[in-house]
């Protein structure tokens, strides 16, 4: 019989197989680093999600995989592995300030969203458009003009969009198919794009991850997302073909046989959808109160307007001793995170006064509504915390220095875009979710373009517009997935806020996708990889798209002019 000496110290043993985590392993390189082992994480969370269609999952399992090989494999490497995903890397993702910084934000500006759309600031911008839709062409483009305005936010862009103009668009015999298309490509590529929505957070918090691990690139987070913007050839030519369907009365494909056949018929939905989704109830304004437009700029410019005065404040206070510094200095030295979180919080404070002050509100139900806007952002934030934590295990896995030595040398930087945004479109069509597909895309392709412009010998100034074309492409790639996935949410979402069966939502909205990014691959993400300045990609892009609709589309009636 075994001795309480002996049975203590085979104790003691099983426990640290079983249950001590090697923290250490993050302070060592494992034998896996720079093989192609450090590939199989990242491969292995996009075949999952591909394959299954959960990007929760998937993450996780990536980042269990890479802690399994983080600890050199083994069958006790595999549990040490399971306590350390969670142990060590989601708790490293959720301890390092920038990373909480960006939470915070998120869900301050979620609030934010919560209030003003309970105060019915958000329901004021819309009663001021709909005023002039007084025929089916104005009918539609006040439905796309909403969809700009409401940029801060794209699930209440779809579910207050198409609820509100549905009754509109159906006066005006337009097809639910068609409003339910300008609902969805007037949501994820505004608030991809704009300045301040719930997406930047999220986007800013990815970047920031990679440029930490792109040895050479010194740039704050914000500036760079900031200077990607010219290059979200899909968003913005997405946004421009809603306007040109809209104001041109022209259609192609099943779009046009909806349009023909609710002319003729009138507007016709399924059962389901005539009241609308319940999802909508907690956007709903309060009932009885005032509908006061400003409710909702004032707090979105005071976001802004702190975002800008954040950036200048940090700035000057980092160059305090340089005398007269640059503006273009000020700002590259800023602190964009502390920037983000003293806006968002501006802006909710300013939406909550304002709703006590005209006693629209009480406290109560200003922190009801806040936590509903919160709570909304709980799922991304979620996703946000994973991609990080992966993000970490294929830094210590040296990932994107293996693609680089294979790939490097041999791989055309003017490639690079297209492919990103190939990669990242089939990532989210098949798992519904842009923001999964950013996650997952984001600390794998950041490095991996930089290191092929390193190798290159091509990271100077002029050159920096393949790295911001790669950012958009993740972006843009991201966003056209989502678009055309008949599981997305927001497909889902506008299908359902628009009252039209959801299949004939994706099946007439999907020539539209394929055409917009079609075009913006060959004329924005080729022609700028190439050297052509990102106008004038943007520019034949948006000929190609007016010309395609020009004389392949078709007139469903003559276009009332009001």
């Amino acid at each position: 019989m075994l001795n309480n000496n002996k049975l203590a110290n085979i104790l003691y043993v099983f426990y640290l197989l079983l249950f001590s985590t090697v923290t250490h392993a993050t302070e060592t390189e494992p034998q896996a680093a720079g093989s192609w082992i450090a590939v199989l994480p990242p491969l292995l969370t996009i075949v999952f999600a591909l394959t299954f269609k959960r990007v929760i999952p998937a993450l996780f399992l990536g980042i269990w995989m890479g802690a399994w090989a983080i600890n050199d494999f083994g069958i006790f490497g595999l549990w040490t592995g399971l306590l350390d995903t969670f142990q060590v890397f989601v708790s490293n993702a959720l301890s390092n300030p920038d990373h909480t910084a960006i939470v915070l934000f998120s869900m301050m500006v979620g609030g934010m969203v919560g209030i003003i759309s309970r105060n019915g600031g958000m329901q004021g911008i819309v009663n001021h458009i709909v005023k002039w839709a007084d025929s089916a062409r104005h009918a539609c483009l006040a439905t796309a003009s909403l969809g700009v305005a409401i940029f801060f936010d794209d699930y209440a862009n779809t579910l207050v969009v198409g609820n509100t103009m549905r009754p509109v668009t159906d006066s005006m015999r337009v097809s639910r198919e068609k409003l339910a298309y300008i609902v969805d490509s007037t949501a994820a590529p505004v608030a991809c794009i704009a300045v301040v929505t719930t997406w930047i957070g999220y986007e800013i918090g990815l970047i920031g991850d990679s440029i930490n691990k792109m040895e050479g690139l010194d740039t704050e987070a914000y500036l760079l997302f900031l200077n990607t913007l010219p290059y979200s050839f899909y968003p913005i030519m997405a946004i421009a073909f809603v306007f040109m369907v809209s104001a041109s009365g022209r259609d192609f494909g099943p779009m046009l046989a909806a349009e023909k056949l609710a002319q003729q018929q009138g507007s016709k939905s399924p059962e389901m959808n005539q009241d609308g989704p319940q999802e909508t109830d907690s956007l709903e304004p309060i009932d009885g109160k005032p509908q006061r437009a400003f409710n909702a700029y004032i707090p979105v410019m005071v976001m802004i307007l702190g975002m800008l005065v954040g950036l200048y404040v940090t700035g000057k206070q980092a160059l305090s001793g340089i005398e007269d510094p640059a503006l273009r200095d000020i700002i590259g030295s800023a602190n964009s995170y502390t920037a983000l979180m003293w806006s968002s919080l501006a802006s909710m404070m300013t939406a909550a006064l304002l709703s006590l002050a005209q006693r629209i509100m009480g406290l109560e139900e200003v922190v009801n509504a806040w936590f509903h806007g919160v709570r909304a952002m709980l799922m991304a934030m979620i996703i946000l915390i994973l991609a990080w934590s992966l993000g970490e295990v294929t830094d210590i896995l040296k990932t994107a220095q293996f693609l680089v030595d294979i790939l490097g040398d041999s791989l055309p930087t003017f490639i690079l875009p297209t492919m990103v945004f190939v990669l990242a479109a089939a990532t989210a069509f098949a798992t519904g979710s842009s923001w999964g597909a950013m996650g997952i895309l984001f600390p794998l392709a950041m490095p991996l373009t930089w290191a092929v412009m390193v190798s290159h010998g091509q990271t100077g100034p002029e050159h920096m517009h393949l790295l911001y074309s790669s950012i958009s492409a993740i972006l843009a790639g991201a966003v056209w997935g989502d678009h055309c996935s008949p599981i997305s949410d927001t497909t889902i979402l506008s299908s359902l806020a628009s009252g039209c069966d959801h299949i004939e939502h994706v099946r007439t909205q999907l020539p539209y996708a394929i055409t917009v990014g079609a075009t913006a691959i060959l004329f924005g993400s080729v022609m700028t990889a190439l050297g052509s300045p990102w106008w004038l990609g943007m520019s034949l892009g948006l000929l190609v798209l007016w010309l395609i609709l020009r004389y392949f589309g078709k007139l469903s009636c003559q276009p009332q002019i009001g």
